[in-house]
């Protein structure tokens, strides 16, 4: 496996990707999005350890979503239970796999634990949804000071783990490694991969935009409520299904052919 450089423009042809992919099969891709956002809430919601669990098994839900955007590429219908292709590649993937889970829900929530510093928890609690967000709070100077702290922390954490569930999967390398290339490739890759976030977060503008002045237009506050929630959870599953092709094109074999 060999690390693979592109240029920064190529972040913008992973968001096409990801829109045209999803495209061909809409309803399958946004249908296996909405159950992956079950699974992690139906998790989330358990007493005590439901939010480790959840954070636990991000890495391998989110990697069903990019085996189901590679079956999407090539011309397949992308299946449910390709969800759980992590926990079907054999002990020793699945055992790395839940190895990341666990280093990813320690990480996420030593930043919590981090940010707690600045407001005493609320931002904490209020992600982790323990305490009701309010207008109050969340305009208070600590509560932004934890928020921004914790965004700041988060993002080595979401560079170490963007192509790692990937690396372990179809490459089959320890977690140490797979945390180690992920973070070398972004670093190599860093203009594809801003260009490819700043793009999309003009789509979630543009879109957002213009549904704002649509529902203006028809002077209906439920249907501008129901429009932008349908347009978030369609933009998600684009974003999920992008994914799969910044990890695709950051590597290669060491016979120059795709990773996966």
């Amino acid at each position: 496996m060999k690390l693979k450089p592109v240029p920064a423009k190529t972040g913008l042809l992973w968001v096409r990707q990801g829109i045209t992919t999803f495209a061909r099969q809409p309803l399958a891709l946004s249908g296996l999005f909405l159950l992956y956002m079950l699974a992690l809430s139906l998790l989330s919601a358990l007493p005590v350890i439901g939010n480790l669990l959840a954070l636990a098994l991000l890495p391998a839900t989110t990697l069903g979503l990019m085996v189901a955007t590679r079956e999407a590429d090539s011309g397949k219908f992308p299946m449910p239970a390709l969800l759980a292709s992590a926990f079907r590649a054999g002990r020793e993937q699945l055992r790395a796999m839940l190895m990341l889970g666990v280093i990813y829900a320690l990480g996420f929530m030593a930043v919590l634990g981090v940010s707690a510093l600045f407001d005493g928890g609320q931002f904490a609690q209020i992600y982790l949804g323990t305490t009701e967000m309010t207008e109050e709070v969340v305009l208070g100077e600590a509560f932004q000071s934890a928020m921004w702290v914790g965004m700041l922390l988060y993002l080595p954490l979401a560079l170490l783990f963007w192509h790692a569930p990937a690396l372990v999967h179809w490459q089959g390398i320890s977690p140490a490694k797979s945390l180690f290339f992920s973070l070398l490739a972004c670093w190599q890759n860093k203009g594809a991969l801003t260009l490819f976030m700043l793009a999309w977060m003009g789509v979630f503008m543009v879109t957002g935009l213009v549904l704002s002045l649509l529902g203006s237009l028809l002077g209906s506050p439920d249907l501008l409520a129901s429009l932008l929630f349908a347009a978030a959870l369609t933009l998600a599953a684009m974003f999920f299904s992008s994914f799969y092709f910044t990890f695709r094109d950051s590597f290669t074999t060491d016979d120059d052919q795709p990773v996966a």
